[in-house]
């Protein structure tokens, strides 16, 4: 058998290297993708995981406000407490660092910590002083220390002395930068917790108390215990610190996986292109596989031979897929970060965690994509019969029609659409798409036979043409084999294509929507202070060329053990079908209750259906004067709505309840409507020179509704960009396909071209015989991918979509691209098969005929 495998196949392999280059590529690029993908994420998640460890360090449990803050004599209870052998307090928040003119300015996370107990819970918060700095430095009130991070972003060196300017509140403070911390991630900065307090304006106030307990103990029975006691406030949590990293994790699996889906396509197309290539190469080397046959090498071996040349090609384009996958990787890590689009991973800029199991895992996937592509060709050349393959007939059949099983595929497929999810993910989904492929595949030779049975009556009166008709036809099998990497990488280009184009329309009206003002304001981006006073907003009503001013209130909300955050959004909403992108049903709560709206993810992730009550909310937005309302708000969900914005889950509650509820009449956003006519620069100069004057220096951020929309545009567009990517490749290797089959029957076919030369067709005729077979072919592979990919494209955008990332969106067919990707493939296709017929008619096609004599 190695023998064999070392003349009969080896001259194969060697003898025709660019069909077979077309098989390696497409395992090497479906394998590199794959691999590049997983070691990116893997690597960012490896990342974040140790960001937050640093921060978090060793505690067994941390307590932390469903709100940003809480009373710091909570510290008191748990301090106390015989099951806790340490208790370390902490309060964080943002501030803003001001740049040069040429650079936004750095929000900065401020972390204050007592000192004298960091070391024992999180050593990575320990302030190290540098060496000019007094060695009592911590306690300092006016010194930070920065993080490796801080010190990047700032453009500032360790070693040099530096104080900063940060902008906390309404005022700004100078600070001595007088060291360094070991904490990885997002730029942050160590400061004493007393000091902390007095800067970010939250005197008495802490963000989370981690808590070390005595060792043997049960972290979970502690925390049970700790909530159980009738002196532990309402919304507040105790809970493992791991969570945060754990969370993020789970809800940013969907998107790796379909990520790493999407990366899977080439090595999809790629089996295709395998069955392709050697359904081609067994049936012209059908007669020495008889021959091998009667010199008495049995079946059997004659399958595993044909499995042995496609193990060659998927172990060569495996270990070049991992070397490329590698290479892949590190340059997006050091180009890109880790997010890839997503936003799970934002501040973290991770190195490359190299994976020996990746590479293998992906590599073997490779090789098994090869060989499954292999296996109907090998299943063929064992099925011949010696003696007449030998006379040239019982030749193997391409592409058998099998419309019962393609029908069963489809049935099966449709079925698998309508599965629920499976631990989040979109599994049943992802196979649904496979099976529909599959099935569509099989039945390409029932789709050229229904398509051009009716059409070859048609056009019997252009020899050409009814010549390229006819053939394909008669060989729909051979067709079916040669076009059918190019139905795999077209009908999901189309999918693709199509669920860009609904999410992105669909984010187009969402946009219009949210952003109906304008003219936006706001302090600067993640910066978390007070906001705008109510005088204020009243003074911003009164400027000339303002019609219309919409306050705004939004904070983060930790309600759950094991979810992230979420926003609470208190805007007025006297029209909750116009403030929000309402889906489904808008119900008007019970008399006495409290109406919310909550959006899709926030829906899928807590389980909140209209007309459900969600009480863990009145934990947290509580009267301020419980006389005039004793007992406990009812909140009900009153609608659902889309929000594009917010991953993790996002909750709108009228602005008149969320006053009259916590007293809290702050608000972070301005959307001011002017009236027509007026100047917006002069108006924005007179809104920065009013908030001075009423609450002094602040960075402020102002965008008009249409430079808020474009920028979201750039961001969705930049997220989608590997999505582009991926087209273009998996169509490229599948025309790549279309070339090499198309070059391989030239050659094969030269008998035939002899005689149809014989017969008076000169050599130009046969180049366009052999351009317009490539357009029968490829036109009927562009409309199998076509409708294929719309189906696709249907499970995309209405099953894996709302199952991975809880956000629905209208399904839009872009027409003109749609129809320009077919046209272009169909061009492509023509194009090959003429290049490919030139190539062989440098042969003199006539003396061919003489084999044969």
């Amino acid at each position: 058998m190695l023998e064999l495998l070392k003349t009969f196949s080896w001259q194969e392999l060697r003898h025709h290297p660019w069909r077979n280059a077309a098989a390696v590529a497409a395992v090497m690029l479906g394998v590199a993708l794959a691999l590049s993908v997983s070691l990116i994420n893997q690597s960012a998640l490896q990342e974040f995981a140790q960001a937050v460890r640093s921060v978090n360090g060793q505690a067994d449990l941390e307590v932390r406000a469903a709100t940003t803050h809480f009373d710091e004599e909570i510290y008191r209870l748990v301090a106390n407490d015989t099951q806790v052998k340490t208790a370390s307090p902490v309060i964080e928040s943002r501030v803003l660092v001001p740049r040069d003119t040429t650079h936004r300015p750095l929000p900065l996370r401020i972390v204050g910590v007592d000192a004298l107990l960091i070391a024992r819970v999180a050593p990575g918060l320990m302030p190290l002083p540098g060496a000019n700095a007094p060695r009592l430095a911590m306690f300092d009130p006016r010194t930070m220390f920065l993080n490796p991070s801080a010190w990047r972003e700032l453009g500032l060196s360790p070693s040099v002395d530096t104080q900063l300017t940060v902008q906390s509140g309404t005022g700004t403070h100078l600070l001595q930068v007088s060291g360094s911390v070991g904490s990885s991630g997002a730029p942050l900065a160590v400061m004493d917790i007393g000091a902390a307090q007095d800067l970010l304006d939250q005197t008495g106030k802490l963000s989370r108390i981690d808590l070390q307990l005595q060792s043997g103990l049960d972290p979970v029975a502690v925390a049970d215990r700790l909530r159980a006691d009738p002196r532990w406030p309402a919304g507040l949590m105790v809970q493992p610190p791991a969570d945060a990293a754990s969370s993020v994790s789970n809800l940013s699996r969907a998107y790796r996986v379909n990520l790493t889906v999407l990366a899977l396509v080439a090595l999809f197309t790629g089996a295709f292109l395998v069955f392709s290539v050697l359904a081609l190469s067994v049936r012209k080397r059908a007669q020495q596989f008889a021959l091998l046959g009667v010199l008495g090498l049995p079946a059997r071996d004659r399958l595993r031979l044909v499995l042995a040349e496609s193990l060659v090609l998927g172990l060569v384009g495996s270990l070049l897929g991992v070397l490329l996958g590698t290479a892949l990787a590190w340059l997006a890590l050091r180009w890109l970060g880790g997010d890839l689009g997503g936003g799970y991973f934002k501040g973290v800029a991770p190195r490359l965690q190299w994976s020996a199991g990746a590479a293998l895992g992906y590599g073997l996937l490779g090789v098994f994509a090869a060989i499954v592509g292999a296996w109907v060709p090998a299943a063929s050349a064992a099925r011949l019969p010696p003696a007449p393959t030998l006379k040239g007939v019982g030749l193997p059949a391409h592409g058998q029609n099998h419309p019962w099983l393609a029908l069963g595929l489809l049935l099966t497929s449709v079925l698998l659409a309508l599965a629920p999810a499976l631990w989040g993910m979109a599994l049943a989904a992802y196979l649904a798409i496979a099976l529909l492929l599959i099935g569509g595949i099989s039945a390409l030779p029932s789709w050229i036979a229904l398509l051009y049975d009716r059409l070859a009556p048609m056009v019997g009166h252009h020899l050409l043409l009814m010549l390229a008709i006819e053939r394909a036809r008669r060989v729909r099998g051979s067709a079916a084999v040669a076009i059918s990497g190019v139905v795999a990488s077209l009908s999901l280009a189309v999918a693709l294509t199509v669920m860009v184009a609904s999410f992105r329309h669909s984010v187009q009206d969402w946009l219009d929507v949210v952003l109906p003002a304008d003219l936006y304001l706001r302090q600067g981006a993640g910066f978390e202070g007070p906001g705008f006073a109510p005088d204020l907003v009243e003074a911003v009503r009164k400027l000339p060329g303002v019609r219309r001013v919409a306050p705004s209130r939004s904070q983060s909300l930790n309600l759950a053990s094991g979810q992230p955050a979420v926003a609470l959004l208190a805007r007025p909403l006297s029209d909750p079908a116009r403030a929000l992108a309402l889906v489904g049903l808008l119900q008007t709560p019970p008399t006495g209750a409290v109406a919310i709206y909550v959006s899709e993810p926030m829906s899928a992730l807590y389980g909140l259906q209209v007309g459900a009550s969600y009480d863990a909310l009145a934990d947290v937005l509580t009267p301020v004067d419980n006389t005039t309302s004793p007992t406990r708000p009812r909140f009900v969900v009153a609608g659902v709505w889309r929000d594009y914005a917010r991953q993790f889950g996002a909750i709108a509650i009228d602005l008149d309840d969320y006053v009259r509820l916590t007293g809290d009449r702050q608000v972070n956003d301005l959307a001011l409507s002017l009236a027509p006519g007026t100047d917006a620069e002069a108006l924005q100069r007179d809104l920065r020179a009013l908030i001075e004057r009423m609450q002094g220096p602040m960075l402020l951020e102002m965008a008009s509704s249409g430079e808020l929309r474009a920028t979201s545009l750039r961001i969705f567009d930049r997220s989608f960009a590997v999505t582009y990517w991926l087209q273009a490749v998996a169509i490229a290797i599948g025309l790549f396909g279309v070339a090499a089959n198309f070059s391989a029957q030239v050659l094969a076919r030269r008998k035939e071209f002899g005689l149809l030369v014989h017969l008076g067709l000169t050599q130009r005729q046969l180049l366009t015989l052999v351009a317009l077979e490539g357009l029968a072919w490829t036109a009927i592979g562009a409309l199998a991918g076509l409708l294929l990919g719309l189906g696709v494209s249907v499970i995309l955008v209405h099953v894996v979509n709302p199952q991975s990332f809880h956000w629905s969106m209208d399904l839009l067919l872009p027409w003109p691209q749609l129809l320009a990707l077919c046209a272009a493939t169909v061009l492509a296709g023509t194009a090959t098969a003429w290049l490919g017929a030139r190539a062989a008619a440098r042969h003199d096609v006539v003396l061919a005929v003489k084999e044969d004599w």
